[in-house]
């Protein structure tokens, strides 16, 4: 009997990626960080770390610490600015047969419009992805992904600064998820990221002081991938948009179990700092899965929980 090879393809909007394991932004620097444990070309894409109009230094330290499960960080968005990342970093990307998505954020919905039109003038940029997690001066300190319409308003700006495939990365810190992935949807976004990380805060009780510099900080490894699976799940039967899921995935079962509450593919973050070849192996796990299982196309997955 030949058995038939599996299609690990699929697509995020316009976007066709070559299998459904991604990284999370903020988690694989700029891509050539990690080129010495993780061949590249074998990654659906990579999503480099957020960036700016211009440089920015984050937030003081301490900006890291563990805690049961996961890991709080408050590094503050520190990154290199869009000029270097162009200059810089984007050459050496390049070299590789493999998609680069761009995370992006700004303060204000000029400057995610700005952001996004000079990213888009570039070639060896597939995608964008914008953190809409971020405080938004012209409303008070609001932040983009916790009031709908904020979220569409700047949302909109940025589908008409751009032509390329665009991914909002939508945070959990809000009452009703659906809410903001059907804001999102309606102002032209083509895809999701779901979830960023949850507010969290640690403190010493030696010193009785907060751990971190910046007293709160985002909460990410597996003690949140349930709650983010359920916001997958959410998103998936309110929007028709494709979902790149996120959020505590450390194994194949945990990517697996995001595609099937609804993702369409998910990205690796705090998994990279354990295991450097996580993604690697992730995605040896779901071909083997795959193959067990008598699936031979991965978006058979999708959506796939029987509730």
């Amino acid at each position: 009997m030949v058995r038939l090879k599996s299609n690990l393809s699929v697509n995020i909007g316009k976007l066709k990626l070559k299998n459904p394991v991604m990284t999370a932004s903020g988690t694989f620097g700029y891509g050539e960080e990690y080129a010495g444990f993780v061949d590249l070309n074998k990654l659906g894409a990579v999503v480099v770390k957020g960036l700016s109009l211009n440089p920015s230094r984050g937030n003081p330290t301490p900006r890291i610490v563990e805690t049961p499960s996961g890991m709080l960080n408050a590094i503050g968005l520190q990154n290199i600015g869009i000029k270097a990342f162009i200059k810089d970093k984007l050459p050496f990307l390049k070299k590789y047969d493999t998609k680069v998505v761009v995370n992006f954020f700004g303060n204000a919905v000029k400057e995610y419009a700005e952001a996004a039109r000079r990213l888009s003038g570039e070639s060896g940029i597939h995608a964008l992805e914008m953190n809409i997690s971020c405080p938004n001066k012209q409303a008070g300190w609001i932040a983009f992904g916790t009031d709908p319409k904020v979220t569409f308003k700047v949302v909109s700006a940025v589908r008409k600064a751009t032509p390329l495939p665009l991914i909002v990365k939508l945070s959990p810190n809000v009452t009703d998820i659906k809410i903001m992935a059907k804001a999102a949807e309606d102002a032209g976004a083509d895809a999701l990221s779901v979830i960023n990380t949850i507010t969290g805060m640690s403190i010493n009780i030696k010193t009785r002081r907060p751990h971190l510099a910046n007293i709160t900080g985002g909460l990410s490894g597996p003690a949140i991938k349930p709650v983010a699976v359920r916001m997958v799940w959410e998103c998936y039967k309110t929007a028709s948009i494709p979902i790149i899921g996120m959020g505590g995935i450390i194994t194949a079962d945990d990517a697996i179990e995001f595609m099937l509450a609804g993702a369409a593919a998910v990205a690796v973050g705090t998994a990279n700092f354990i295991n450097p070849k996580a993604t690697m192996d992730i995605l040896k796990g779901i071909t083997a899965f795959m193959s067990k299982e008598g699936i031979n196309d991965v978006k058979r997955l999708i959506g796939g929980v029987e509730c």
